[in-house]
């Protein structure tokens, strides 16, 4: 068995919020984010952790990056104490989050990735030579000196994945790392995060794209509602369906929330969700059905869809998916 990288045992943390009733009343809310995670994560191994909006994804990696304090439970980073050795669990961490203000826009990348390399202590004539090979390893030769205020959505995640590397860390935690970028770029960065595995490094990966996590993780666990459902590598999770398949299919229309009710009626039916996404046409709605049979219950969902006055973009039986695992284990979409 390799070595434990990150090791969480029955980590609870409760937000606390007021909602206000009225001018001079408020009323107290809890919110729990995590509610008893307990996980491990080895060594040189890529790690997906999946989940939708609000399940604790965020809390989570907050805590074992030491950017929050847990009100229960514990977790080791490399061996350390998230909570009471955080200064010796950062030294060993290369860290991206999604969405993060922490590059300085006035400088340019090559100035940024000098100055988080300082506050790491590596020494200039190392860093000098790191940058160098982080910028062709990431092939961001062309816009690495102009200042980081003049860059795309795309070059800023690029910047954000380069600081990760910085201090040559064995631990890296990527969260999202290829939201913003073109296909092409999407799939060599891919590719780049396999390549660091290869070298020896442990990747903590999050994504909302379900055929990347299934590409590139060794094990993916999935969150929902502050709680580990499901664990394993994508082929172990995918046997849980217990030989159930899918039908997918996007429409366009109004009124699709009757459709979903509908189709959940259905014998063999086991999950229906609904996502959207915007496109020339006009706004598509991704309907999935996880069902014992797609094939027998294909002409049904086609008869539902034509009475709800839907038009059908495309339709087909697949084989299942992590997509299909996730939508088994929380009713959601992860898209």
């Amino acid at each position: 068995m390799s070595n434990v990288v990150i090791e969480t045992h029955d980590l609870w943390k409760t937000y606390i919020s007021k909602e206000r009733k009225g001018l001079f009343r408020s009323k107290t809310k809890r919110i729990h984010a995590l509610r008893g995670v307990s996980f491990s994560v080895y060594e040189n191994e890529i790690f997906g952790l999946l989940g939708p909006n609000g399940a604790g994804k965020t809390t989570l990696i907050k805590i074992l990056t030491t950017l929050l304090i847990p009100d229960g439970g514990y977790a080791r980073v490399l061996g350390f104490d998230v909570v009471r050795h955080s200064d010796e669990v950062r030294k060993h961490l290369g860290v991206m989050l999604m969405g993060e203000r922490a590059l300085y826009w006035k400088l340019t990348g090559r100035e940024n990735l000098e100055f988080f390399g300082a506050l790491y202590r590596v020494p200039k004539h190392v860093l000098r030579q790191r940058i160098q090979e982080i910028v062709e390893f990431l092939g961001i030769q062309d816009f690495i000196d102009r200042l980081v205020e003049t860059y795309s959505s795309g070059q800023k995640v690029l910047l954000a994945f380069a600081k990760a590397l910085i201090n040559d860390a064995p631990l890296i935690f990527l969260d999202e790392p290829t939201v913003a970028l073109d296909p092409a770029r999407s799939i060599e960065i891919r590719r780049k995060i396999k390549q660091l595995r290869d070298e020896g490094k442990t990747i903590f990966l999050t994504t909302h794209i379900m055929n990347e996590a299934e590409e590139l993780c060794d094990r993916v666990a999935i969150i929902d509602e502050g709680k580990i459902v499901a664990i394993g590598t994508p082929e172990e999770l995918k046997r849980t369906l217990k030989g159930m398949s899918a039908l997918e299919a996007d429409l366009f229309g109004n009124n699709v929330e009757p459709l979903l009710r509908q189709i959940e009626r259905l014998e063999g039916v086991s999950k229906v969700a609904m996502s959207y996404e915007a496109s020339e046409k006009g706004t598509i709605a991704r309907l999935r059905v996880l069902c014992d049979s797609p094939r027998e219950i294909l002409p049904s969902v086609v008869d539902l869809i034509l009475q709800n006055g839907l038009r059908i973009y495309y339709i087909k039986p697949t084989e299942p998916t992590l997509e299909d695992v996730f939508l088994y284990y929380t009713g959601k979409l992860l898209r």
